[in-house]
């Protein structure tokens, strides 16, 4: 048994790096400090992902991306197939995990300064990531075609449509016509199974590649503290924690989806009238309510509403700039500035979506203000002091 088991080892190690991604795996060591627990959130994120992939892909065998017969298939699912709620259940609560836990992990690299020099497009490959997790939302939203669903569309791609110049095209192009029809549903579908999953995956990729090369970051506040503590290995102490967490994290996640199943609702009627108050998912919330206080009218020929969404696409756009505009942070360890624009954006984004959610209103306060006050202590105390000189962070 052993000479069989050294003979298939061998033969993959003429075929395959293995000897080299062990002994990669065996130096990979990961700096410990007071901050050390952030390292888990991306770790987590994926995690989820990994949800994704798996319950979608068992949904599919039964899903029929047709207005005639999407919701039937669901509610198919949901009450014939066995176990179907379920795994319907958890996928719809590990998105909204996923892209929670994408928005702290971008929040804590945000404030740690981590996108510092040399981790540029380790950053800008989490941005894109995090823009790619909200449009799986959004065109997984449409899927189970029931009236909040569709009318939740119908509004969303408005507003693409009121951009300038583009939003013509903009309106067509996301929903393959003048209307949300089961054209719409059809190319929702196939974003979201096919064309979305491609380029996660590629990104996914070169993320992690980048991760893996460049090492964990370093606050510059805690790299004394790191240099004075031995790092812990990634295999298998960082691993096994990591593995922790994800068990944990299946636990709460099963319990939700147990406790808490994700409804279906009415199927869509395009005839029907447009429910009260549409609302989209939580992560979109604080631009949407923004959209709501935006009066009626144009200047110069542009509408009130598209000014905001331009504004949310340039600040997308700085977000993912953002190593390449803060210079200060490579030469003194310090972007007060930076931070202190951070803090707005955050408290923005919280109190907006909490009143969005206003008979939520208690519960979003307490939970958004328990990460903020979790992550404003820690950036407080990262720009708080004396500046220091320039520290890239160490690298594993």
């Amino acid at each position: 048994m052993k000479d069989l088991a050294r003979n298939v080892r061998a033969w993959f190690d003429d075929r395959l790096p293995v000897a080299e991604a062990q002994e990669f795996a065996s130096h990979k060591t990961v700096p410990t400090h007071r901050l050390s627990v952030f390292y888990y959130l991306g770790g987590m994120t994926m995690f989820f992902f990994v949800i994704q992939v798996v319950t979608g892909i068992m949904l599919m065998l039964y899903y029929r991306p047709s207005a005639e017969e999407a919701f039937e298939s669901v509610e198919f699912i949901m009450t014939v197939v066995p176990f179907g709620w379920l795994i319907r259940s958890l996928h719809s609560w590990s998105a909204n995990l996923m892209v929670f836990f994408a928005f702290v992990h971008l929040a804590t690299v945000y404030f740690t300064k981590s996108y510092r020099k040399p981790r540029e497009m380790t950053w800008v490959t989490g941005c894109l990531l995090l823009f790619l997790a909200m449009a799986f939302g959004f065109s997984g939203y449409l899927l189970p075609w029931n009236q909040l669903a569709f009318f939740a569309t119908k509004v969303g791609t408005d507003i693409a449509g009121a951009v300038p110049i583009v939003g013509e095209w903009a309106l067509r192009f996301l929903r393959g016509g003048d209307r949300v029809t089961g054209g719409t549903l059809s190319r929702f579908y196939g974003w979201h199974v096919a064309i979305l999953p491609a380029i996660t995956t590629v990104l996914l990729g070169i993320h992690l590649m980048l991760v893996q090369i460049q090492g964990m970051s370093v606050p510059p506040k805690q790299q004394e503290e790191a240099d004075g503590k031995r790092p812990m290995k990634f295999f298998p102490d960082f691993a096994m924690r990591d593995l922790w967490g994800w068990i944990l994290a299946l636990g709460v996640l099963a319990a939700i989806a147990a406790l808490l199943p994700w409804e279906l609702g009415e199927k869509a009627d395009p005839f029907a009238p447009a429910f009260k108050d549409i609302r989209p998912e939580w992560y979109f919330m604080f631009m949407f309510e923004t959209l709501k206080l935006v009066p009626g009218g144009e200047i110069a020929g542009i509408e009130y509403e598209a000014i905001p969404i331009l504004l949310f696409s340039l600040g997308g756009l700085l977000m993912m700039l953002v190593p390449f505009l803060d210079g200060k942070v490579n030469r003194t360890g310090r972007s007060p500035a930076f931070t202190f624009i951070g803090i707005l954006a955050l408290v923005y984004i919280v109190g907006m979506t909490a009143w969005g959610y206003q008979s939520l209103t208690p519960l979003f306060i307490v939970v958004g203000t328990g990460v903020l006050m979790l992550i404003l202590g820690q950036a407080t105390r990262h720009d708080a002091g004396p500046a220091e000189g320039p520290t890239e962070g160490r690298e594993s």
